[in-house]
């Protein structure tokens, strides 16, 4: 494993060595790539790759405003993909699925639909600060041919704030910017925990109503 980036004898496993291998061998464009595979694949959590590559920065593997450009360029393009899928994959055949789908009803898409008219500047700026969210956030946004510049506004103005207290945070920290780990990990297992409740929450009271009619 390359240690050019932390510049210690300490291995670094997992995604951080990962991440260090990617920015190692790639420079800016690993930064970009490693943030951008987290929308795509929401259980890469940036919050810990957005630090190191403050710290790498802090090293002089790149610069800062450098980092800062480069991860929030892979957020957008992230979420500029998961948008397309969205978006082409088109508003008829969702409620086709939706229609035919267990415990879910096309009113539930008429009132998310209406919920996103309302909303949806909004989800999709603070959705960006949001693990897991910030990834499927982009397609019904996509599905609800939100307009593709002013996701594109919102998307780059919600990512170079978050990604800018990670970054500058790791820069900052230095050797230490491991951190920050605890914390991201904690909020990540909160927006889960919250999201597997709405769920069960969801599950259960369907239930009960298809009984009642029964």
């Amino acid at each position: 494993m390359s240690t050019q980036i932390l510049a210690s004898d300490a291995p670094v496993d997992g995604l951080a060595g990962w991440t260090v291998d990617l920015m190692d061998k790639l420079g800016l464009w690993g930064a970009a790539i490693a943030v951008g595979l987290d929308n795509v694949f929401p259980p890469i959590p940036s919050e810990i790759i957005l630090p190191l590559a403050g710290f790498a920065a802090s090293q002089g593997t790149f610069s800062l405003a450098g980092a800062l450009i480069a991860t929030t360029a892979g957020s957008v393009i992230g979420a500029m993909l998961l948008y397309y899928v969205g978006y082409y994959f088109g508003r008829d055949r969702l409620r086709a699925i939706i229609d035919k789908t267990p415990l879910l009803k096309i009113s539930d898409l008429d009132r998310t639909e209406a919920w996103f008219a309302k909303h949806g500047a909004q989800a999709v700026f603070f959705g960006r600060m949001v693990p897991i969210f910030r990834s499927v956030i982009s397609i019904p946004a996509g599905v609800e041919r939100m307009n593709p510049l002013k996701f594109f506004a919102l998307t780059l103005a919600g990512s170079a704030i978050w990604n800018s207290i990670f970054v500058v945070t790791g820069y900052r920290l230095g050797a230490s910017w491991n951190d920050v780990e605890p914390y991201a990990a904690a909020f990540q297992k909160i927006v889960i925990v919250v999201v597997l409740v709405a769920i069960v929450l969801f599950v259960v009271v369907r239930l009960r109503s298809a009984r009642h009619r029964d």
